[in-house]
C-alpha cells in the first residue's frame, strides 16, 4: 500500500511538470511580412457610403484626413498617424500621390468638407466643389505636416506625378473646370507647387470626361482614361505642351483608372459599365472588366506608334480600384459590389470583393484566377507590397455600426504546395483609420 501511494505521488508530480516541447511553445503566425517604407491613404469623413444612393450624408465621424502607416515589424503592431486633409470619395481612387523619393504626399480636394450644422438633415447637395492642392511633408512619417495649400481649378478628379517628381498632372470633372479645361500640368520642386498650366489636350471634346491621367513610369507620356467614350489615349509631354502619341485605343464601357505595368510596356484599365443607359446608372451595373493595352505594338503609316488592345478579363461588380504587383505578374481589382447601398435597400450586397488576375509580362495576356467576397463596404483601392506577395485594401466602413472608422486590411497571395495556382487569402490583420478610406499608395 505504501509503495502504491508513492507511485501515485510520482505520477501526479510528473503530470504537473511544465511542458517544454519547443513546437507547442512557439509564437506561431502565418507568413505576413508586408514590405515597404509606409502606406499613405486618405479618408473622406463627410459621408456614409449610402449617400451615393439616397444623398443623406449621415453622422459625421471626424474630419477628412491623410493617414500614414509606417511599415516594419509585424503588421499586428502597425498603426496609422493622421493629419487633416480635405478630400472626397466622389471620384476615382487616385486622390493622393507620393513623390518618388517618398518625402511628400500631395492630395487633391474634389469636394470641400461638409459645413457645420444639423447632421440629420445634411445631404450631398450641401457639399461644394473643391479646388485645393495640399502638400504634406513625410520626413517624419509619424508626424505628417501640411507645408503648402494652394488653389487650383475647380473639382479636380485625379492626381499623378511623373517619374522624377518634377511635374504633377491633375484632371478635372466637366461639372467643374473640366467644362473649360480637363487637365493641368503643375511644376513641383523642393516641396513646393508651382504655377499650374492648363494645356490643350489633343483629340478631346469638352463634353467628355478625362477621369484619370497617369504618368508612364519612365517616359514623358501620359495615359488618359476617357470615361465618356470608353477610350484610352496617350499624349507626349514636351515642356508644358501635349501632343498625341500614337492612336486612341477603344477600351470598354466607363473606364475609371489606367495604370502602367512596372516595365512600362502595358497599360491596364478597368471598366465599370456605369452610365445613363445602365439601370440605376451604377447601382445595378453588371460585372466589370480589366483590359491590357500593349504600347508601341507596331508603327502606323505616318510613323507614329500603334498601340493595341491585347487581352480582357472579367471582374465582379464595379471594380473601381486597380493594383499591379511590382513584379508585374498580378493584378487585383477592388470591387464595390452593391455594398454601399442603404441597409433597407433590398439590392444591397452584404459583401464587397477582390478579383485576382494574372498577367503574362511577355504577352500582356490576362487570366482571371477568382473572385474573393468578404465582409466590407466600398473598397476603392488596393496596394501591393514591395515583395508582390501581400496586398493592402482600403475598407471604407463596416457593416457593424458599433465599429468606428474604416480600416486598411491585409491579404496575402498563397498557394497549395501541391497546386501552385495563386489564391488570395484575407488575413486577420488590419489597421484602423478614419472612416471613409478610399485612395492609397505604397511608398516602397
Amino acid at each position: 500500500m505504501k509503495l502504491n501511494a508513492i507511485a501515485r505521488s510520482i505520477l501526479v508530480g510528473l503530470f504537473w511538470l511544465p511542458i517544454t516541447n519547443p513546437v507547442l511553445g512557439q509564437d506561431r503566425v502565418a507568413p505576413m511580412a508586408f514590405q515597404g517604407r509606409y502606406l499613405v491613404s486618405v479618408s473622406d469623413a463627410d459621408m456614409l457610403s449610402s449617400a451615393y444612393v439616397d444623398g443623406l450624408l449621415g453622422p459625421r465621424e471626424g474630419r477628412d484626413v491623410l493617414s500614414v502607416i509606417p511599415l516594419g515589424g509585424h503588421v499586428r503592431d502597425l498603426q496609422a498617424y493622421e493629419v487633416e486633409a480635405s478630400n472626397s470619395v466622389a471620384g476615382p481612387p487616385v486622390a493622393v500621390v507620393v513623390t518618388p523619393d517618398g518625402r511628400y504626399a500631395i492630395v487633391v480636394e474634389t469636394w470641400t468638407q461638409r459645413p457645420e450644422g444639423n447632421e440629420t438633415e445634411q445631404t450631398f447637395a450641401d457639399l461644394s466643389h473643391g479646388n485645393r492642392l495640399q502638400v504634406f511633408d513625410l520626413i517624419t512619417p509619424t508626424q505628417p505636416i501640411l507645408v503648402q495649400d494652394v488653389a487650383i481649378a475647380e473639382r479636380p478628379d485625379s492626381i499623378s506625378i511623373n517619374a522624377d517628381g518634377s511635374l504633377i498632372a491633375v484632371t478635372f470633372h466637366p461639372a467643374g473646370a473640366g467644362s473649360e479645361t480637363p487637365l493641368a500640368l503643375i511644376p513641383f520642386s523642393n516641396g513646393q507647387i508651382g504655377e499650374p498650366i492648363y494645356p490643350t489636350v489633343p483629340n478631346f471634346s469638352l463634353a467628355e470626361r478625362i477621369i484619370h491621367a497617369e504618368w508612364h513610369p519612365s517616359r514623358d507620356v501620359l495615359a488618359l482614361a476617357n470615361e465618356t467614350t470608353g477610350e484610352i489615349s496617350f499624349v507626349e509631354v514636351t515642356g508644358m505642351t501635349l501632343r498625341a502619341w500614337g492612336n486612341v485605343v477603344q477600351a470598354e464601357k466607363a473606364p475609371y483608372m489606367v495604370r502602367f505595368t512596372p516595365d512600362g510596356r502595358y497599360a491596364i484599365a478597368n471598366a465599370l459599365y456605369w452610365g445613363a443607359d445602365v439601370e440605376g446608372r451604377w447601382t445595378e451595373a453588371p460585372r466589370g472588366s480589366v483590359v491590357s493595352l500593349r504600347l508601341e505594338a507596331g508603327t502606323q503609316a505616318d510613323g507614329s506608334p500603334r498601340h493595341a488592345l491585347v487581352s480582357r478579363a472579367m471582374t465582379r461588380v464595379s471594380p473601381e480600384g486597380i493594383a499591379i504587383s511590382p513584379n508585374g505578374r498580378y493584378i487585383v481589382t477592388t470591387n464595390l459590389e452593391r455594398s454601399y447601398l442603404p441597409y433597407d435597400d433590398n439590392r444591397i450586397t452584404w459583401f464587397s470583393s477582390l478579383t485576382l488576375i494574372t498577367l503574362d509580362p511577355a504577352t500582356g495576356q490576362l487570366s482571371r484566377v477568382a473572385d474573393y467576397p468578404y465582409d466590407g463596404i466600398l473598397p476603392e483601392a488596393a496596394a501591393f507590397d514591395a515583395s508582390s506577395q501581400y496586398v493592402a485594401v482600403v475598407n471604407y466602413d463596416h457593416f457593424d455600426d458599433r465599429i468606428q472608422g474604416g480600416s486598411i486590411d491585409f491579404w496575402r497571395i498563397a498557394a497549395d504546395p501541391l497546386n501552385p495556382q495563386p489564391i488570395l487569402v484575407q488575413t486577420r490583420y488590419s489597421v484602423s483609420v478614419t472612416r471613409g478610406a478610399h485612395s492609397m499608395v505604397l511608398v516602397p
